[in-house]
């Protein structure tokens, strides 16, 4: 261990000290990875899978259950609050009850933190995306346990943020599956020794769950109607978009709309601008009527739930996809594309660069300006059934990706039972 080592033991050691000493102020998130902790796990025969919230664990869908009816035994762990409601949810089905499946906070990257996992040491360790933990990754080398980022997406921003300490997390890694080439290069230059490509783990996900019976409700009386799904929005694109929604009902009067604001934490905020502006709507957290009439009288479904997005979509006539109007990096648009609905989305979409050109040149989603948005919207309306569902292939460059990703690992996952 040298100095730059002994630098990030010591700085984490004191975090996690001072955080455990006045763990009852800490925000929630901080509480919980506190409290982190492992089942009675096979030391040396389980992988260790983390996704560090919301986006990461639906990402995770497909590698899991392959995972899983392979034999492997899996931990699946995240770092957020919202990241554990929807881990909560997701653990019976992925684990289906074979016993193989666990999941649970993310630990502090201190030696406290990360004791209970190294009790019983993991044979591989997978992250999703890119979650760099300099302490963890040091002592998991020391141990011989690989090392593992898949679907890894590094922008040059965050390369040019990358620190010493980061930069030598990057160099303890073992195996980077990045998602594009241009997240291959930037790990490359922070480090990483062997990165392959792997792919796109979006376009590769299993069909989404069924929406829960009430839905059947509100689909029988909404039936007549077209229904704008907007997805994924950020702050500022609400009010955006419900001016776009408000303007085309005078061509369509019956249209209707899903609302599902990207962040948690901003669904209390969405639902008073609905309120303010005295839209007629109901929360999906709250109270769904069985009746098919009671849902005439409601114009906006606010979608204030985690993980039932990816099969709303499928509930629209067309969708738009937030993110690239109010912010740069923009939010994915494959799961609107595969419920077969098309898709509008904004110019900002800096984090999916791999994607939406290809599905743009196949005629699967329209990129347009804030100015556009009226006219786009109302185009699509014309030209689009009332539930489209035209599901097709993707692209074929963005097919494949689970199985070169699950490919890569192969040889450094344990042997089954």
């Amino acid at each position: 261990m040298d100095t730059l080592d002994l630098s990030y033991l010591a700085a984490v050691a004191l975090a996690g000290g001072v955080a455990r000493s006045c763990a009852r102020g800490l925000p929630e998130g901080w509480r919980l990875r506190l409290q982190a902790t492992v089942p009675e796990l096979p030391g040396g025969r389980w992988i260790w899978l983390h996704a560090v919230s919301v986006g990461e664990l639906l990402l995770g869908d497909g590698l899991v259950v392959r995972l899983r009816d392979r034999g492997h035994r899996l931990h699946v762990t995240t770092g957020t609050p919202a990241g554990l409601g929807l881990l909560g949810k997701r653990l019976p089905a992925w684990d289906a009850g074979t016993g193989r499946v666990s999941g649970g906070p993310f630990p502090l990257d201190d030696p406290a933190g990360l004791a209970p996992f190294l009790a019983r040491p993991p044979a591989a360790f997978v992250a999703l995306e890119a979650e760099l933990w300099p302490g963890l990754l040091r002592v998991l080398e020391g141990r011989g346990v690989p090392r593992c980022i898949v679907n890894g997406r590094l922008t040059a921003r965050s390369l040019e943020r990358g620190g010493p300490w980061l930069r030598r997390a990057a160099s303890r890694l073992t195996l980077v599956a990045a998602r594009d080439p241009e997240s291959a290069e930037a790990f490359r230059r922070l480090g990483a020794p062997r990165v392959d490509l792997g792919g796109n783990l979006k376009a590769d996900l299993p069909p989404p769950a069924p929406l829960h019976p009430g839905w059947a409700g509100l689909r029988e009386g909404w039936a007549p109607c077209p229904v704008l799904v907007a997805g994924n929005t950020l702050e500022g694109e609400e009010a955006l978009l419900l001016d776009r929604w408000g303007g085309s009902q005078a061509a369509y009067p019956g249209l209707r709309l899903i609302l599902a604001p990207r962040q948690p934490r901003r669904f209390d905020e969405a639902a008073g601008l609905l309120a303010a502006r005295g839209l007629r709507f109901r929360r999906a957290s709250g109270v769904w009527p069985a009746a098919p009439e009671a849902w005439r009288d409601v114009d906006i479904l606010l979608l204030d739930t985690l993980g039932e997005l990816p099969a709303a979509w499928a509930e629209g006539t067309l969708a738009l996809v937030g993110g690239g109007w109010r912010g740069e990096g923009g939010h994915n648009p494959l799961e609107p594309v595969r419920a077969g609905v098309p898709v509008i989305l904004g110019p900002g979409f800096a984090n999916f660069t791999d994607l939406v050109p290809l599905l743009c040149e196949a005629g699967l989603a329209r990129v347009v300006a804030e100015a556009g948005l009226p006219e786009a919207v109302l185009s699509g309306l014309r030209t689009t059934p009332l539930r489209p569902r035209m599901a097709g292939a993707l692209p074929a460059a963005l097919s494949g990706a689970l199985d070169r990703t699950l490919a890569l690992l192969a040889p450094l996952l344990p042997p089954l039972p």
